[in-house]
């Protein structure tokens, strides 16, 4: 019998990043892409040492209490908020992302549903291809111009800061940025960006776009009520994560036109889109693909993979998102080792 550590890749990756992975761990993948329910989850995990993990899984007391001989999570995301960190570290469990590997490819991202939401872009097509476009019109898709306008961008970590970069050096945009908190002088200074607080960003900036981490405090930062501090030709872009904004109080604003437009790639309760926002013309929906390159999808695998093989080689995770608690940590080893 292997004395290699067993793991579970919970969704269909890359074929070579899990070549990769039979040679260092007793593998069960999912080459089929089934969506487990927690108990099935439960269930395959019962035996594993350690899992990777794309986002979608929820790992928390209850899986764990399941799964005794895991030992360490890693997941192919940046965002980590399928964690219960807490019950984690409680348990003695090692969590890891995946980040910097889809700072760019994701800024890249959050510019274009920008540009494509200001301009009107997929409202156009739609209309287009409907056959409805008979002649010129002045007024016809008119739209928010970028260059020159003001960005407020919400939550100014790296990927915050590519977008301000694009915005204020390639668009010639004013930046203003809200984060919890204050980025050094210099950073301001490659970024041309200003700090300022949330209500005051909201009701200046032609563009708002979010890019902050999900946590329970942020839930429904952008409700009724802050969407109500924006400009009425204003638009908003969510790359950030699903439940950060209120989609029912934006679909309404949208559909009343008390903002201008929205750009969405993530949804509260995704894959589900809350249903108002389907109807509105006035809205780019995209299915959290901000990532989504092949050259960045593969790093963001490979970092996963790389995560669970330096844990288990003993160098200790590259990119660790908790500190687990060192007697559980031994406990749940003693478990992988029988």
């Amino acid at each position: 019998m292997s004395n290699k550590p067993r793991i579970l890749v919970a969704r269909a990756i890359f074929p070579d990043i899990v070549d990769l992975l039979r040679q260092h761990f007793e593998v069960e993948d999912n080459p089929d892409d089934i969506l487990w329910n927690p108990a099935e989850l439960a269930a395959r995990l019962a035996d594993k040492d350690g899992a990777f993990t794309t986002g979608s899984q929820r790992i928390d007391a209850a899986l764990m209490a399941a799964a005794p001989r895991l030992r360490v999570v890693a997941n192919m995301a940046v965002g980590y908020n399928n964690f219960d960190v807490e019950a984690m570290s409680a348990a003695g469990v090692q969590g890891t992302n995946a980040p910097d590997v889809l700072t760019e490819t994701t800024a890249d991202f959050g510019f274009a549903l920008l540009m494509a939401t200001a301009r009107r872009i997929t409202e156009s097509e739609h209309y287009l291809r409907a056959g409805r476009w008979t002649e010129w019109r002045y007024d016809l898709f008119a739209g928010a111009d970028i260059h020159g306008s003001t960005l407020g961008i919400i939550g100014m970590g790296r990927i915050g800061q590519g977008i301000a970069r694009r915005g204020a050096h390639g668009f010639g945009m004013q930046v203003l940025y809200h984060n919890r908190s204050r980025l050094a002088p210099e950073l301001e200074a490659r970024c041309k960006a200003r700090y300022l607080g949330k209500q005051e960003l909201l009701r200046t900036a032609d563009h708002v776009v979010l890019v902050l981490p999900y946590t329970p405090e942020a839930r429904h930062l952008i409700a009724a009520a802050e969407l109500a501090l924006m400009k009425p030709t204003a638009t908003l872009v969510n790359i950030a994560r699903g439940g950060i904004v209120d989609d029912a109080a934006l679909a309404a604003a949208l559909r009343e036109r008390r903002i201008a437009a929205a750009g969405l790639d993530v949804f509260e309760g995704e894959p589900r889109v809350h249903p108002d926002l389907l109807t509105l013309p006035n809205v780019v929906l995209t299915p959290h693909i901000a990532s989504s390159t092949v050259p960045t999808r593969r790093a963001m695998a490979r970092l996963a993979a790389d995560n669970l093989i330096a844990f288990f080689d003993g160098r200790g995770p590259l990119t660790p998102v908790n500190t687990p608690q060192a007697r559980a940590a031994a406990a749940r080893s003693s478990q992988g080792l029988e």
